[in-house]
């Protein structure tokens, strides 16, 4: 089935002792205010001006602080099976809702289902 997705947020994910500097220094250095998510606490977030993306700080409950891509998608498990026939791997589902992977390499990243009704040929990849 032909299916949409992008790469949607660069994440920043770092532990709680660094967080607030973390927060402070990318608002400063993409020059965004981030709001912090009711739905989700451990994040804060900014659409990038002049991007169709967003910037997240992710408080980590455990492991390494590093940067890691968010793929949106309106076929979770086809874009999730199109890319480990790419070579990713599956680590866990979220909640029941997303998916984190690795790359070939080892390094994380998560597959999200989007809702949204707008994908096209102009804002996303169509995968048939």
């Amino acid at each position: 089935m032909a299916h949409y997705s992008r790469v949607s947020k660069v994440v920043i994910d770092v532990s709680e002792d660094v967080h607030d500097a973390e927060l402070r220094f990318w608002e400063g250095a993409a020059g965004v205010t981030m709001h912090a998510f009711e739905s989700e606490p451990a994040y804060h977030g900014a659409d990038l001006p002049g991007q169709d993306a967003w910037l997240l700080i992710q408080r980590l409950g455990e492991g390494p602080s590093r940067v890691h891509l968010d793929v949106h998608t309106d076929d979770l498990e086809a874009e999730v099976a199109r890319l480990e026939k790419l070579g990713a791997r599956r680590v866990r589902q979220v909640d029941g809702r997303w998916w984190i992977m690795e790359d070939p390499a080892g390094l994380p990243f998560c597959v999200i289902p989007d809702e949204r009704t707008d994908f096209n040929e102009g804002n996303a990849r169509r995968w048939d």
